[in-house]
């Protein structure tokens, strides 16, 4: 049986807060929204609670860290049966470069963004642990030049409310 949760204003001024800041007390977030503490925990308890909020991350800034190669790798497939499938996704995830893995139309069967020290680094992680997953056929990179926009905010407006099915 499928649950459904319908989003007021409310609870969307909430998760639009907390995208732009997951740090906030709950006193100081009842406060950006105008609502009185116990209610606001409430409300934010039950958003986690549904799984509408997913984790509370810290966003590290990767040039700091020294890592100035962001890539798009796309990762063609040899044959598509659905253990060819799990194999892959499972065998990416176990690579910590490997920021994000999506399984497309098109082209290519995966897009992967990762993310690494310099150009060495990247051709190590291509030819010593990607072209090594078994199904791999082709595999094509392209290099970020320089990131224009990056968001992880989800674009949600409070003009409306939302119905959630969970």
């Amino acid at each position: 049986m499928m649950n459904t949760l319908t989003l007021d204003r409310t609870d969307i001024k909430i998760l639009n807060e907390l995208q732009k800041d997951a740090n906030l007390t709950n006193v100081e977030l009842a406060g950006r929204i105008n609502l009185s503490p116990s209610p606001c925990l409430t409300r934010v308890k039950k958003l986690e609670q549904t799984g509408i909020i997913d984790r509370r991350v810290t966003l590290l800034n990767p040039k700091a860290m020294g890592l100035e190669i962001n890539a798009y790798i796309q990762v063609k497939l040899d044959k598509q049966p659905q253990s060819a499938l799990e194999s892959f996704r499972d065998a990416v995830e176990r690579i910590p470069e490997v920021m994000e893995c999506n399984w497309m139309t098109g082209d290519c069967d995966f897009l992967l963004r990762v993310i690494v020290r310099d150009v060495d680094e990247l051709e190590q992680l291509i030819a010593r642990k990607l072209s090594k997953i078994e199904f791999v056929a082709t595999i094509r990179s392209n290099l970020v030049l320089k990131q224009i926009t990056y968001k992880t905010e989800l674009p949600i407006s409070t003009s409306q409310a939302i119905v959630i099915r969970y």
